[in-house]
């Protein structure tokens, strides 16, 4: 009797110090882990890629169960995906927001559950990033001063560059530090001239509406740097329309965001100058980091993905042709 006491004490104090530790161990359940993840959109060749980064890495897994909403760019969609997952009682949210600003109410309603959370791709502006759990996704700032460490190789201190700047979805965190990244170096260069900023959303049509308007009355340009893949396509056929010519040898230096096989190839072909990797191949890291909560085990608030910059000089078109988006 003394031993079946003892033995009842050592398994309640091994229960005591596991919640004092606050490792959090999954409970065996025939039922999934139910994620919902919404998405911003699908504006994008990036972010297509995306989704099917993060939807693959549940898919054959039967202990997860993902459901994706897609807000096609409205912040509102995500406001209305984001508590209808709470009315159905998943247990893990994911969002890629759409801008940085007004997520405060929603987070604190999604913690008020008790629903742990993550905020991939861009960030998010709150007054307590208790918040969310951590924030996986690119160094965008990081990139925007790969653009233009490069262009102040290519620029001569004696020459003028005319900086034609086309910019993603005003708010977006993308859009906002490869602005940053422009504009401070803009300012440190004194013959360097950013002659207008253009509203291209991050579609191909958007810019490429906005080029062509543009380019009726303004001709002269030196460098385009476009937040990401898709504007910039739309903007190169906005330029062949003008009968302008760009890339190695050409009257504009392109630089373009994301570096999709698409935009690799015009890079190797030397039809864009610069391509900055913006990688969205994360979906098994988000799953890692979900794993890992449920495990009871440290995650960091931040976490960013490996990326590079390309020129026609430091690719293949093996490495093109090997490229999954």
């Amino acid at each position: 009797m003394k031993r079946f006491c003892s033995l009842l004490l050592v398994f309640a104090l091994l229960f005591a110090m596991t919640g004092c530790l606050g490792i959090r161990p999954t409970e065996p359940s025939d039922k999934p882990y139910v994620i919902g993840f919404s998405q911003v959109g699908s504006e994008s060749d990036w972010r297509v890629a995306n989704t099917k980064s993060v939807t693959a890495a549940f898919a054959s897994d039967t202990g997860y169960e993902l459901i994706m909403e897609n807000a096609r760019q409205e912040q509102e969609n995500q406001f209305a995906a984001v508590r209808r997952f709470i009315l159905e009682g998943v247990d893990f949210i994911i969002i890629a927001p759409t801008v940085e600003e007004g997520w405060d109410t929603i987070l604190q309603e999604i913690r008020d559950a008790k629903i742990p959370v993550i905020i991939v791709d861009r960030s998010v502006a709150v007054d307590d990033d208790n918040l969310f759990l951590t924030n996986i996704g690119s160094d965008f700032l990081r990139q925007g001063n790969l653009a233009v460490e490069w262009l102040e190789g290519e620029i001569p201190a004696d020459r003028t560059a005319k900086i034609l700047h086309l910019q993603g979805t005003i708010g977006a965190t993308a859009q906002i530090l490869r602005t940053k990244a422009l504009e401070d170096a803009a300012a440190k260069h004194s013959n360097w001239e950013i002659t207008s900023q253009l509203y291209g959303d991050f579609t191909e049509a958007k810019a490429y509406e906005v080029m062509t308007e543009y380019l009726k009355t303004n001709k002269e340009i030196d460098v385009l740097y476009s937040e990401n893949d898709n504007m910039t396509f739309g903007a190169m056929r906005a330029l062949d329309e003008a009968g302008i010519s760009y890339g190695n040898g050409g009257q504009v230096k392109i630089i373009t965001f994301d570096a999709t096989k698409e935009a690799l190839q015009y890079c190797h072909d030397g039809k864009i100058n610069l391509c900055v990797e913006c990688n969205p191949m994360f979906g098994p890291q988000i799953k890692q980091l979900i794993e890992k909560y449920r495990n009871g085990e440290e995650i960091p608030k931040h976490v960013y993905v490996d990326e590079s910059a390309y020129t026609t000089q430091n690719i293949t078109q093996d490495f093109v042709d090997s490229r999954a988006y």
